[in-house]
């Protein structure tokens, strides 16, 4: 009987406390919609914050044998391998007219996002390689 005396009590009071009803989840179509990712243009320098060293650059060159002089030519004047079988018209990169009205970051996004059926590059190259690139790219021109 004495145990009655102090289990009873607490359970009363447990029992009777007013418990706060839990707000109803809201539907999954009334939430707002995630909002879309800012361009990566929007934040991009427009000016190449990297200075080439001859170690970049042979890794610029590396890259870009690899994933872009099948469709742009090995020096850049767009009639790689790949040009007639895909009915592709690259413009010559060796013209300084070609890429005179892109800026630096206009160059990266290009790359890092691509365009039509040019894939990007996107995350295989880390932002230091893609300004690189720009920086190879924009020799082409000079030669």
């Amino acid at each position: 009987m004495l145990k009655l005396l102090f289990v009873f009590p607490p359970l009363l009071f447990l029992a009777l406390m007013q418990q706060e009803p839990t707000a109803p989840a809201a539907p999954a179509a009334q939430t707002a919609p995630a909002a879309p990712a800012a361009p990566a243009s929007a934040t991009m320098p427009q000016n190449n914050p990297v200075k080439p060293t001859a170690e970049s650059q042979a890794r610029a060159k590396s890259t870009y044998s690899i994933d872009c002089a099948m469709c742009h030519g090995e020096n850049g004047n767009g009639k790689g391998d790949l040009v007639g079988d895909m009915k592709l018209s690259l413009k010559d990169l060796r013209d300084p007219e070609t890429l005179k009205d892109m800026s630096d970051g206009e160059l990266y996004t290009l790359i890092h996002d691509g365009k039509g059926k040019m894939p990007a590059e996107g995350d295989r190259a880390k932002p230091d390689d893609v300004w690189n690139l720009v920086i190879l790219v924009r020799s082409f021109a000079k030669k």
